[in-house]
């Protein structure tokens, strides 16, 4: 993931606010969600909110004092709408009464990834780790703007098998088959569900059906080719410094490939002698 510099779907406050908290991140406090997702001129909509995860729900509390004086110190509006242990939720706005949502959320610290820093000090979950995300959200609730972020995920990060067998290491409670069968469950929206969700372009449900149907059925492939001991990796290529979906017809030191699992904090690929 490159740092920021195009132009990239956010509105105008989002990228005021991400500008002016970037030099309060921590390392366990980061930008993540759907507005890190779409951190790219390619992104298929924009984010309604900003997402800041953190490692602890101590650091939920900190992080959010600290953001709330930087923010009423610019001459920002933040009122709270929901304060509990680990989780705070904020409406902020500007002096001309545009407005956005902050979440301010605890999460586990296991991922696939470091953190990457971005051009304005900000940090942010690695798109990998995004996107396994999205793929366990949508599991788990059967929302647009996900369905939306994993076909974005799909075609733009890895494909929607690799993902699911990635996933299923930050959520035990699935193997890459039974995640698979939840996400068929998803994609039957009606056209009003996605004129709700603000949009870099819009969306032919029919193309998006069969793309849906297409990248199911390929993951299922996946699924079934892979080697039941490697769910919950990735597929690293030194070569081209990127991760991917290995084929099934050659050994993966052939293909150049190596394994890569994550842990607390995540970590950088190592590569063999």
């Amino acid at each position: 993931m490159e740092g920021g510099g195009a132009t990239v779907p956010l509105t105008d406050l989002q990228r005021e606010l991400l500008a002016l908290l970037a030099s309060s991140r921590a390392s366990d406090s980061y930008l993540a969600g759907g507005t890190a997702l779409h951190l790219s001129p390619a992104s298929h909509r924009f984010s309604e909110d900003i997402d800041f995860f953190h490692d602890s729900i101590e650091a939920v509390a900190e992080s959010y004092a600290r953001d709330s004086a930087v923010l009423e110190a610019a001459g920002y509006r933040v009122q709270v709408h929901l304060s509990q242990p680990g989780f705070i939720r904020a409406m902020v706005e500007s002096g001309d009464q545009e407005t956005t949502r902050i979440d301010w959320a605890h999460d586990s610290a296991w991922r696939f990834m470091p953190l990457v820093r971005l051009d304005n000090g900000g940090l942010v979950l690695h798109e990998v780790d995004l996107a396994t995300n999205k793929v366990l959200a949508l599991a788990g609730r059967d929302e647009p703007r996900d369905f939306v972020d994993i076909l974005y995920a799909h075609e733009n990060i890895l494909p929607l098998g690799a993902l699911i067998w990635a996933a299923v290491a930050k959520d035990p409670g699935f193997s890459p088959a039974s995640l698979l069968e939840q996400l068929k469950r998803r994609g039957r929206y009606q056209p009003q569900e996605i004129d709700r969700l603000v949009l870099a372009a819009p969306v032919d449900l029919v193309k998006t059906k069969a793309a849906w149907r297409a990248a199911l059925a390929k993951a299922g492939e996946f699924i079934l080719e892979r080697p039941h001991e490697e769910a919950g990796c990735l597929y690293y290529s030194p070569c081209n410094d990127c991760f991917v979906a290995p084929s099934s017809e050659f050994p993966l030191e052939k293909q150049g490939l190596v394994r890569h699992f994550g842990q607390p904090g995540g970590i950088l690929p190592r590569v063999a002698d």
